[in-house]
């Protein structure tokens, strides 16, 4: 193995998925490449088999994943290293695509799927689920049985990622239509850091990772901003692909490094004052002309919602040795190409986020938003005050029904998607609810698998109920309702028989004539009801005026996909935030 082109370094603790990893890697390698796994405080939850391509390295207390990875770096020989999860699906033949388009200054990132590791049957129902933690939504049995899948979803593909002033993660689909987008080679402004890949000498020219981050947190901003500041270049390739199991329910499904909100905001403000501040030492570069290269970039320009190149990536061209030309690899069944390319006629879909600001930098404030952050979708955040949250548009007002109406509408008329999700910032939505798809044009969807959570108790409760947090819809009738409601709203003042839900009564107050349709999500939002809510909270049927109005009355102690509430909301919640991966 010391003759290695690429060593695939894959830190793992507690990580029941390292042997399928493993397996993966070796069955689409083409090219000579070996693995290096860092077990890291345990022995794999299932044995991996001898081979020859294949070195383990056990430790019995934890380093940490950014010290795992150094490791395996100084282990490697090989010409190139790269750093993968160990949770993840590659592509046939991805290490010689990669090695074949990798200049000595490049990081490298393949193009991003979600992956679907498995399905979730329960043995007592025979309930089957997409994956999470072993309870069954139906009957709560924990007699559950994990059937691999391990394929990617191609609904779920990510080119390219920034991040904001916070150095926050952020997916950027909107930057796929600038110029410099363009070709299989691409620049990208960060990335999740599951997954990177460049010369192994090169890695240790940037002084590895750097370990005083801690552990885990802004793996991707480092490599980014390492990539970039040194005078380099952070890329996409989007000729292969690695796949991704994303973690975001908890429970025996959550993140395998114990990890606190703090700990992530330590590694946030290292990394904000390393890089903000020009301290890093092998930089050739500002920071600044960074966020110049990329501009204009949400959160960081007003115009970021125009298409267009930013200053310096006007000139950044490829020269005819660095355009990708074909790689030819062994014939074997794989994914066809077309399917690489999935939703060419899907609508395009975004997130529309209102807030009064009541939340800010509080802990349901920030599950919330780091919940929205797992949709891959792109955010349009409208604000009473500055928040750095996706793409901020604030409007200065106080709060009320019209300046919520308001800011909706400003919202819409900015975002460019066909399809719009209304969310709240009290609601934690799950990743399947991003997954609909609205059927009619001229109809407006809401998701009725909602549960309402009291932070005083824990205690959970549904009814069938349309609220305009799980409202979907085509943004064209959105934006006509809305310019409407505040036109009315402003002239006639409102009016509860108006309603809050467009398309949710047919009373003469109605704001329009088009009706509305209903759906279900595989697992339910959150909607967590505080001192703060601007609607009344409800927590016994006869508070409501009409039976009619809490039909499908149901009350728990835990919430299906979402676990235990029962008074612990606050440990509940800590543990919904420390599971995003």
């Amino acid at each position: 193995m010391s003759d290695a082109s690429l060593s695939v370094i894959i830190p793992a603790r507690n990580e029941m998925f390292l042997k399928q990893t493993i397996d993966n890697v070796l069955e689409n390698a083409r090219g000579n490449t070996e693995i290096i796994a860092i077990c890291d405080g345990n022995w794999p939850i299932e044995a991996i088999p001898d081979h020859p391509q294949v070195r383990l390295v056990y430790h019995p207390t934890s380093i940490g994943q950014r010290a795992a990875t150094n490791e395996g770096a100084r282990i490697s020989t090989a010409t190139f290293i790269m750093k993968l999860d160990a949770h993840c699906a590659v592509d046939e033949g991805f290490d010689v695509k990669l090695m074949s388009h990798c200049e000595y200054d490049w990081t490298v990132i393949p193009r991003m799927y979600n992956l679907h590791a498995f399905d979730r049957v329960c043995q007592d129902c025979g309930h089957r689920a997409y994956q999470g933690p072993t309870t069954c939504e139906k009957c709560e049995s924990k007699n559950i049985t994990r059937e691999l899948v391990w394929k990617p979803r191609l609904s779920r593909m990510t080119d390219f990622a920034r991040f904001d002033k916070t150095l926050h993660f952020q997916y950027w689909g909107a930057y796929k239509t600038r110029d410099a987008a363009q070709g299989d080679i691409a620049d990208t402004m960060s990335s999740v850091g599951a997954c990177f890949f460049m010369h192994r000498q090169r890695f240790w020219d940037l002084g590895g990772l750097d370990e005083a981050h801690g552990s885990w947190g802004q793996f991707g901003v480092e490599v980014a901003c390492k990539a970039f500041l040194s005078g380099g270049r952070h890329v996409v390739n989007k000729t292969t692909w690695f796949a991704h199991m994303f973690r975001t329910q908890g429970g025996d499904f959550g993140f395998p490094y114990p990890l606190s909100g703090r700990q992530v905001e330590r590694a946030r403000q290292y990394s904000r004052d390393l890089w903000q501040n020009n301290k890093w030492p092998h930089a050739t570069r500002k920071f600044q002309e960074l966020i110049d290269f990329y501009a204009p970039i949400p959160d960081w320009h007003d115009d970021a919602a125009t298409p267009g190149i930013g200053p310096a990536v006007k000139d950044r061209t490829l020269t005819p040795a660095q355009k990708p030309t074909a790689v030819v690899i062994p014939a074997r069944p794989s994914i066809a190409t077309a399917a690489l390319r999935p939703g060419l006629e899907s609508p395009t879909k975004g997130i529309l986020y209102y807030t009064d600001n009541r939340l800010d930098g509080s802990a349901i404030g920030m599950s919330v938003q780091y919940q929205l952050l797992q949709s891959d979708l792109p955010i349009t955040a409208v604000s009473l005050k500055p928040i750095e949250f996706g793409s901020n548009i604030v409007l200065p007002l106080e709060r009320g029904y019209l300046t919520m109406a308001k800011q909706i509408l400003a919202g819409l008329e900015a975002m460019d998607t066909d399809v719009v999700f209304f969310c709240e910032h009290d609601v934690l939505y799950h990743p399947t609810h991003f997954d609909f798809n609205p059927p009619t044009r001229d109809v407006y969807y809401y998701n009725l698998n909602v549960w309402k959570l009291n932070t005083q108790n824990g205690h959970a409760i549904t009814y069938i109920t349309k609220q305009l947090s799980g409202l979907c819809a085509y943004r064209d009738i959105l934006i006509d309702h809305y310019r409407e409601r505040v036109r009315r709203i402003e002239t006639e003042g409102f009016s509860r028989k108006m309603g809050f839900e467009p398309g949710s009564h047919g009373r003469a107050e109605r704001v329009d004539d088009r009706t509305s349709d209903i759906w279900r999500s595989e697992f339910p939002n959150v909607d967590i009801r505080h001192d703060k809510n601007l609607t009344e909270n409800r927590w016994s049927q006869s508070e409501f005026r009409s039976q009619k109005s809490c039909q499908g009355w149901q009350e728990a102690d835990r919430i299906p996909g979402w676990g235990k509430t029962k008074d612990r909301f606050d440990a509940w919640l800590d543990e919904v935030s420390s599971s995003m991966d």
